[in-house]
């Protein structure tokens, strides 16, 4: 049994490409269709529980159906299959990039791609910040928070995560008495 837990998620964590939401019908596939560990109604709760509880889908279903069908050992093993193709790919390009960093075409094309993921992270910030800010008309006080947040990390140079924290604290008060 833990074999085929290893096994097939393995192979969803191999071929789901694209992010969570392409896992999902690997997942139903071998899960519910082909070894039939979970019914269709359990696979609807477990996607309902993978998306809520924080990390990817695959291995919160990994965790999840490993759980369900043998216990505590089944629940590492299939969160181990799931994570090993992942870990094997990045060790791969990692080994690679390592050994040839030097070469003046991987620079090149490090350089080249810097621009473009500073523009998706861009792009990704400035809708959010549309939704957030001009959703349901001007929301000022959305807007202070933002600003709140950015001053802690540029002028008071807070981490990160306590400036989430911050904010989260100001934006659940604020948003009691609003």
């Amino acid at each position: 049994m833990l074999v085929r837990l290893f096994i097939s998620f393995f192979k969803i964590g191999a071929f789901s490409f694209g992010g969570g939401m392409a896992a999902i019908p690997l997942v139903q596939e071998q899960i519910v269709t082909k070894l039939q560990w979970l019914t269709m109604t359990q696979f609807s709760d477990l996607i309902t529980l993978a998306e809520m509880t924080p990390g990817p889908i695959a291995v919160n279903s990994a965790t999840f159906v490993g759980t369900k069908v043998a216990g505590l050992p089944g629940a590492l093993i299939a969160t181990i299959g799931c994570v090993t193709p992942s870990i094997m790919i990045v060790g791969i390009l990692s080994f690679l990039y390592y050994r040839y960093k030097n070469l003046s075409v991987i620079q090149g094309v490090l350089s080249a791609l810097r621009p473009a993921v500073v523009a998706l992270i861009l792009g990704a910030g400035i809708s959010i910040f549309k939704l957030m800010a001009f959703d349901d008309g001007i929301n000022y006080f959305g807007i202070a928070i933002a600003i709140l947040g950015l001053v802690l990390l540029r002028k008071f140079r807070f981490s990160p995560i306590l400036t989430m924290l911050t904010c989260g604290l100001a934006g659940m008060v604020g948003y009691m008495f609003i």
